[in-house]
């Protein structure tokens, strides 16, 4: 997806340009029978500015044409309609999750209380459906405004183990004030997650694996973690494999990302490698991402900030979560929805007209003047062009 994809495919392809001056494949997709049916995918605003940016989806999507059908649950979310905390993921949601195997959602919010389930809404979904992998895809886009984003050449994969680690929700008071928080790790997670790690590289023509880890001082956890990817490796003689502690990760992150091609993580230092590279990119309204498992995906931000302090203000940026809806549409097997709603929303953001574009990326424009413009851009599409 994005700029590596893009710049793959204009190399390929230079002299086989369509009408619109968009590069495309020779080849036609061929799709089985039944392929343009109306599929039926689980929609979750959530919380925060999820609605929003889900709202803008919904109608770009609409515009786009797309068969799709949504299945709503717009009152789920992290707070009932007394205000109070919701401690358990609904089964009809779960049901729906299962039963058509495709989610998109917003964030969900869970207070910090003692009094709340040790693991959130979204933990939980994730463990009930083991949706095992998390992805979150970082890249540098061009024509964003100066200083939203300070590096030119990242495009970085970040696959992080999804449901174990510190996320287990195993925690105790041992004695008064005193808690003990166990990580787990196991081996079938962590091989699971390096073989989707290497399997992701080798289909999307990646060249290099690193694994994240501490092992130099958790020695057994992070240790059994490093013991699997280096056995899923060699599976791979073709892609290069590599390791890095975490602490130095997230400093080469910051200083030169571009060195990074895959990184594949245990649970915590996935969330935070993923947050310190939708920084480095232009912040959460921008980098889109994924859940898998192997009978469901659920799409979201990449970076999941549920927004609360601009909610409702009509200034969120669905840009993310509209690249997600087009990485879901590649899932789906409906790449030409995929490519041509992808073009359209960079089209938006290499304009360089910046009251199109929401203010955490220095624009002077609102959701729905990022949305309009992405629906004007499907229109001339199907006119001949995108400007």
């Amino acid at each position: 997806m994005l700029r590596k994809a893009a710049t793959s495919a204009l190399r390929r392809n230079a002299s086989n340009t369509s009408t619109s001056g968009q590069a495309r494949g020779l080849m036609t997709y061929v799709p089985s029978p039944g392929d343009a049916r109306r599929q039926t995918v689980t929609l979750i605003p959530g919380d925060g500015i999820g609605p929003e940016v889900t709202g803008a989806v919904t109608r770009i999507v609409e515009a786009l044409g797309a068969p799709i059908q949504w299945e709503r649950f717009d009152d789920f979310g992290g707070l009932d309609s007394n205000g109070k905390p919701v401690t358990t993921v609904p089964k009809e949601v779960l049901d729906s999750i299962r039963r058509n195997q495709v989610c998109l959602k917003g964030t969900l919010f869970t207070p910090l209380s003692k009094t709340t389930a040790t693991e959130s809404l979204n933990v939980q979904m994730r463990k009930n459906l083991d949706s095992h992998v998390n992805l979150v895809h970082g890249f540098s886009l061009k024509g964003l405004p100066r200083g939203v984003i300070r590096h030119q050449d990242i495009d970085i994969v970040v696959i992080r183990e999804n449901t174990e680690g510190e996320y287990s929700g195993l925690e105790h008071e041992v004695v008064p004030d005193v808690i003990e928080s166990l990580k787990v790790i196991t081996s079938v997670k962590s091989r699971r997650t390096a073989e989707y790690a290497f399997g992701y590289a080798y289909l999307n023509n990646r060249k290099r694996v690193t694994a994240v880890h501490k092992a130099n001082i958790m020695k057994m956890s992070d240790g059994l973690f490093l013991k699997e990817f280096r056995e899923v490796a060699k599976q791979y003689p073709m892609i290069q494999s590599s390791e890095i502690i975490v602490d130095n990760t997230c400093m080469q992150l910051v200083g030169k990302p571009e060195q990074f091609d895959v990184l594949v993580t245990p649970n915590l230092y996935g969330n935070l490698v993923a947050n310190v590279v939708a920084g480095l990119c232009g912040g959460a309204g921008v980098v889109p991402g994924a859940n898998v498992g192997d009978n469901v995906a659920i799409f979201e931000q990449g970076a999941r900030h549920v927004g609360k302090d601009i909610a409702g203000k009509g200034i969120a940026n669905p840009l993310a979560t509209l690249l997600s809806t087009s990485m879901m549409f590649r899932h789906l097997n409906l790449p030409d929805f995929s490519d041509r709603l992808e073009n359209a929303t960079l089209a938006v953001v290499q304009s360089g007209d910046t009251s199109l574009l929401t203010p955490d990326l220095k624009g002077t424009g609102t959701t729905a003047t990022f949305t309009n413009a992405v629906i004007k851009q499907l229109e001339k599409k199907s006119k001949g062009r995108y400007d």
